[in-house]
């Protein structure tokens, strides 16, 4: 059977960079664990405004940046920044972009209160990173993505970027965690998705009505190969729409099986398709 080689990871939290939490924690050692066993990796987070730049080294990546992204007929310019853990021999890429992301926390603001725009910056978030790895003109075998924030890019995958060699022959695995948003995206959201060859049929399981976290995850499971239930409870609605849809589904993991379990995952998905 062949062996997935390179993995993506598209993540929403990473310690040392923010708090220590369920996602953070993963995002910090699942790709080390996974680089240990003879993998290569590539991760990505956004570069949320809580984030201490000078304290964790971040800087700049000129070569990569620069480039606008249209989002809702308004240029947008993507900034691509990067820090090193040392320990662990991860580089570590941040989508960064004075709007969405400067001076801006993650789901909500310092109130609690959650951001009118959090379905645009998913936008530039998804395609952000897929533009990134085009310039680095590297191509995975298997991307895994962690959080809403991520969600989106399942479709720009295997719609947009289908033909892209970078992710021409990609599987996809997206994980399911206990952190959600409560707040609907507007009735235009399925609109601001329109990009190259994705049409309105492509994402016509969001209708035009406003767009809650479940049926945003249901978007990301359609164009997904395998799913995980990252978080003991999750919401349930989205597990069961993943195995009635034929999905390969990896159930919750405890910590110390959790990786091994994702180093599988990625040799089955990626099997289907290219044995």
């Amino acid at each position: 059977m062949k062996r997935a080689k390179k993995v993506l990871f598209i993540t929403q939290e990473i310690i040392p960079y923010l708090p220590a939490s369920e996602m953070a924690n993963i995002g910090r050692y699942l790709p080390q664990t996974i680089q240990e066993k003879g993998r290569e990796i590539r991760t990505f987070m956004p570069k949320w405004g809580d984030i201490n730049e000078r304290r964790n080294q971040l800087h700049e990546v000129i070569r990569l940046s620069g480039m606008n992204l249209i989002i809702d007929d308004t240029d947008h310019p993507l900034i691509i920044k990067v820090a090193s853990i040392q320990s662990a021999r991860m580089q570590i890429y941040f989508i960064d972009n004075d709007d969405y992301f400067q001076n801006r926390l993650q789901t909500t603001d310092e109130n609690g209160v959650e951001y009118k725009d959090n379905d645009a910056r998913a936008i530039f978030y998804a395609r952000g990173v897929l533009e990134t790895v085009k310039k680095l003109r590297w191509c995975p075998d298997v991307i895994h993505c962690h959080g809403w924030i991520s969600a989106l890019a399942p479709l720009y995958i295997k719609k947009a970027y289908s033909d892209e060699p970078s992710f021409r022959d990609v599987k996809i695995v997206f994980s399911v965690y206990d952190k959600d948003f409560k707040n609907k995206f507007n009735p235009d959201f399925a609109d601001k998705l329109l990009l190259r060859s994705i049409t309105k049929e492509d994402v016509s399981a969001l209708g035009d009505k406003e767009v809650d976290y479940a049926t945003l995850l249901k978007l990301a499971i359609d164009y997904s190969d395998g799913v995980i239930q990252n978080s003991e409870t999750v919401n349930q609605e989205v597990m069961d729409y993943a195995r009635q849809n034929g999905k390969i589904v990896l159930d919750y993991q405890e910590p110390d099986t959790y990786a091994g379990a994702c180093n599988d995952l990625y040799d089955q998905v990626w099997k289907t398709g290219n044995k």
